[in-house]
């Protein structure tokens, strides 16, 4: 994980304190404020306390760490902060505290005094369930789960979707457009805000002189307005810089709008784009975006780890994505945004300590203290008996059965078995999408439920328009529900570019007609 070392607000701190911390944010308009928790559930912060933004209840600044009583043992889920700053957090219980600069209210409790110590934001959210908040410059917005949003504070172009510019002093519901439809993704640019719904549609509003809400003119907009652009294309996650916006859709594709001028949008070019531009990414497929309201600086995560940038970095206007040696878009922001801030809470893990989970993973594989291979494809995978035996009743039988010190398998590959393998040791697979298809087979014929259920969220991860035909067709023959339907609603969604590949040409006969006769009671044929 992030090695907490590269942001220099913690350059101080002892290494015995660095190793507890697991979660942390840096803030501030020189990222010199800092917040973190430890594994104990501790939270603790350090800082020139800009307008109390710490919540120590005083304005002095801390080069030491100081605890936050009032938010130990809250389990935060979800951070955010402003340019005031002001800070706010949502809790695992739903709750929202909020404290710092509130010049404009985006405290939400109802006036404009500086919040010294974290409260509880409770107007119209204390029978909701927040789970995710996001702040611009002075206006802040919550996600529920319910999927509604709720914004308060600086509303001076309608970044808070009240359909006026009057400053919400506490929060209100963002209704408009928005009204009986489920937001699942939230971010904020400077003066703007943005949704992501559940059908993967995209709303913005507030600000918009650089183009940034995606709607095709520079109009402000004071409620929440669809961007028509990107009709038939499924975002799944946007993230907004300082005036520009980065769109993530079902497919890894990524799409940029708003300004320009330090080649944040990755266009190639430093024009401002008011409607959703294509970056080109190089056929690799994205799995995350980030960006954050204070910089001009993007980042994004590809499926196999790497990190690309572009936009402002450390003064300079890089304007085409560019591959990084990160392990994380974290490490973008920490090395070449200005300010070096983080984008989102980031997670943290000490090196030094390793827990059970981690001392079985290291040890899967190792012929040093096994007593047992499997033979597959005339190379041996080694293992343990005592844990296969805990971990797998198939295992638990066979080994009961014999007491053999090699076994040679047959029916399955050698990538799929060892993957089986190295699930029961760490949890976890890691296979791409095609491949996970045979650890479905797998994972059906030894009945192992869990593992069954990891294979077709691996294989979700992984659809696109060329292999979702065979994606759906190994769903269809492992009985495999959930991922049947998945697959068949991303077909429909995608109808005009799958069926014209070479899967649909050469799809099973049966399975055709069941899915042209499914798709068109779906509506899929409709003009």
């Amino acid at each position: 994980m992030l090695d907490v070392g590269k942001w220099p607000v913690f350059a101080l701190l002892p290494p015995e304190e660095l190793r507890l911390i697991r979660q942390a944010c840096v803030f501030g308009s020189a990222g010199n404020e800092a917040l973190y928790v430890t594994l104990n559930d501790e939270v603790f912060a350090l800082g020139t306390n800009c307008s109390g933004c710490l919540g120590l209840g005083d304005l002095q600044s801390t080069i030491e760490p100081r605890r936050i009583d009032v938010l130990c043992g809250k389990k935060i889920v979800s951070l955010s902060y402003g340019t005031g700053p002001h800070v706010v957090i949502a809790t695992a219980d739903g709750e929202v505290f909020a404290w710092g600069h509130n010049g404009y209210s985006q405290l939400g409790n109802g006036t404009t005094n500086h919040g010294l110590t974290p409260a509880q934001v409770s107007t119209n959210l204390l029978n909701k369930r927040v789970t995710e908040v996001a702040c611009g410059s002075h206006h802040t917005i919550a996600l529920t789960v319910d999927g509604e949003v709720f914004a308060w504070g600086y509303n001076n172009s309608g970044q808070v979707g009240s359909g006026s510019t009057a400053n919400q002093p506490t929060p209100r519901r963002v209704s408009s457009c928005l009204q009986n439809k489920v937001v699942v993704n939230i971010a904020c640019g400077q003066l703007c805000s943005m949704a992501v719904l559940d059908n993967g549609e995209t709303y913005g509003w507030g600000y918009n002189c650089n183009g940034q809400l995606g709607l095709g003119n520079n109009g402000n907009q004071q409620t929440p307005c669809r961007i028509a652009a990107l009709q038939g294309v499924n975002i799944v996650q946007v993230a907004c810089g300082y005036a520009h916006t980065l769109a993530l859709t079902d497919e890894g594709c990524v799409y940029a709008w708003g300004a320009n001028s330090y080649g944040q949008l990755g266009t190639g070019n430093k024009s401002n784009q008011a409607v959703p531009t294509l970056i080109n990414t190089d056929k690799e497929r994205m799995v995350e975006v980030a960006a954050c309201h204070t910089s001009h600086t993007s980042a994004a995560r590809t499926q196999s780890g790497q990190v690309l940038m572009w936009g402002q970095c450390r003064g300079q206007a890089v304007a085409c994505p560019y591959l990084t040696h990160f392990a994380s878009t974290d490490d973008v922001f920490a090395c070449f945004a200005t300010p070096a801030v983080t984008w989102h809470l980031l997670t943290v893990d000490g090196d030094d300590y390793l827990t059970v989970a981690q001392s079985l993973k290291k040890e899967f594989d190792s012929p040093d203290i096994s007593d047992l291979k499997f033979l597959v494809d005339g190379k041996c995978i080694h293992v343990h008996k005592a844990l296969l035996k805990i971990r797998c009743e198939h295992f638990r039988a066979l080994l009961n059965e014999t007491d053999e010190e090699s076994i040679e398998i047959q029916q399955f590959s050698y990538l799929v078995y060892r993957a089986f393998l190295e699930y029961l040791y760490t949890d976890t697979i890691n296979l791409p999408p095609e491949d996970a298809i045979g650890l479905l087979d797998l994972a059906t014929f030894y009945r192992e439920t869990r593992l069954k259920r990891l294979c077709q969220e691996t294989i979700k991860r992984g659809i696109s328009e060329e292999n979702a035909i065979t994606l759906l067709s190994a769903a269809v023959k492992y009985e495999a529900r959930d991922l049947e339907e998945f697959c068949f609603k991303f077909c429909v969604n995608h109808l005009t570019a799958v069926t014209q590949t070479q899967a649909f040409a050469d799809m099973d006969h049966e399975l055709l007609k069941t899915f042209i006769s499914k798709a068109s009671r779906y509506g899929a044929f409709k003009n």
